[in-house]
C-alpha cells in the first residue's frame, strides 16, 4: 500500500521561506507515512500575481531557477525516500522562461515537465513545453500536469497512453476573475478545479494527486481544494480553502487494474473516428 498526499498551501517570492514551508509540510506527510507528495505551482518562488497584466514589462514574475540549481537540490535532500513533485520557474538556456515541475526523490531527479497550456493573458510570458511524457519512480510510472494543462483532456490522456498510472496535477489555481462568488465553495472555478480533477482521473482510470496553492498573491485568490482521487473519479482525500495535506491510502496497481477490468478505456478507443 501507498499513501499519496497532495498539498494545499502558500508560497511566494521568498525562497528561503518557501524552502522551509517545503520541509515543515514533508516533515508533516512523512509522520502520516506518506510515500509521494505533490506540492503546487510556484512551490518555490511563488506564481504570477495576475492573470490580465495590463504592461508585460512591469509583470511580477517568478525568480528564474536553474533546472538543476541550489533550490531543487536542497528539496532532494528534504525528500529522501518520499516522491515529491513540485512546481516553480524554471530558467532556459536561451532566457526564456517555463512554467516547470520536478518530481524527485533523495536519489535525485525522476521526471520533469513543462506546462503546455497557458491561459491568453500569460501566455506571453512563459515559453510552451512541447508534450507530456510519464517515467518511472519507485511508487509507479507518474506523469505531471501543471494548471492550465488539465484542462485539456488529451494531455491526461496522452499520460495514461504513455503507462502512468498516477497523474499529479501541480496547479496556483485562483477563484473567477470576472464573477467571483461570495463564498469560495461556490466560485465556478472551485467547480471547474473540482471537475477536472474528477473527469482526468475517471476518464484515464488513474489515480490523481492534484494539490493547489492558497491564500493571496496580488489580484489572485487562491482556491486551496487539493485532493486525491480514485480511477473511478470519486474523492478519496480532500482539504478545502485552507492549508492541509490531503492524504489517501491506496494500491494504485490494484486500483487501476480493478478499474480497467470491465470496462478498459485506453483500450476502447478508436481513434480513427476522431478529428482531433
Amino acid at each position: 500500500m501507498l499513501r499519496i498526499a497532495a498539498a494545499a498551501a502558500h508560497f511566494t517570492r521568498d525562497l528561503a521561506f518557501d524552502l522551509e514551508r517545503i520541509g515543515v509540510i514533508i516533515a508533516h506527510a512523512r509522520e502520516a507515512g506518506v510515500g509521494m507528495l505533490v506540492l503546487p505551482d510556484g512551490a518555490l518562488g511563488g506564481y504570477v500575481t495576475d492573470l490580465r497584466p495590463t504592461d508585460a514589462d512591469e509583470v511580477d514574475l517568478p525568480p528564474a531557477l536553474e533546472p538543476n540549481g541550489d533550490e531543487v537540490r536542497s528539496v532532494i535532500d528534504l525528500a529522501a525516500e518520499m516522491v515529491v513533485c513540485l512546481g516553480y520557474c524554471e530558467a532556459g538556456p536561451d532566457g526564456e522562461r517555463y512554467n516547470a515541475a520536478v518530481a524527485l526523490c533523495g536519489d535525485g531527479i525522476l521526471g520533469r515537465h513543462r506546462k503546455v497550456h497557458h491561459p491568453a493573458g500569460v501566455a506571453s510570458l512563459f515559453t510552451a513545453g512541447r508534450g507530456f511524457a510519464a517515467f518511472d519512480t519507485p511508487v509507479g510510472r507518474l506523469g505531471m500536469l501543471i494548471d492550465h494543462d488539465k484542462t485539456f483532456p488529451e494531455a491526461a490522456r496522452s499520460l495514461a497512453m504513455d503507462g502512468a498510472t498516477i497523474v499529479g496535477c501541480l496547479s496556483a489555481w485562483p477563484t473567477s476573475l470576472t464573477n467571483r462568488a461570495p463564498r469560495m465553495a461556490q466560485d465556478r472555478q472551485a467547480r471547474l478545479f473540482d471537475l477536472y480533477d474528477q473527469s482526468r482521473a475517471a476518464e484515464n482510470q488513474v489515480l490523481l494527486a492534484s494539490a493547489n496553492q492558497s491564500g493571496r498573491s496580488g489580484a489572485l485568490h487562491f482556491l486551496g481544494r487539493a485532493k486525491v482521487v480514485g480511477p473511478g473519479g470519486e474523492i478519496l482525500a480532500r482539504t478545502w480553502s485552507k492549508g492541509g495535506l490531503a492524504v489517501a491510502e491506496v494500491d494504485p496497481c490494484a486500483m487501476v487494474d480493478a478499474a480497467r477490468a470491465v470496462l478498459h478505456h485506453l483500450d476502447e478507443r478508436r481513434p480513427a473516428a476522431y478529428r482531433c
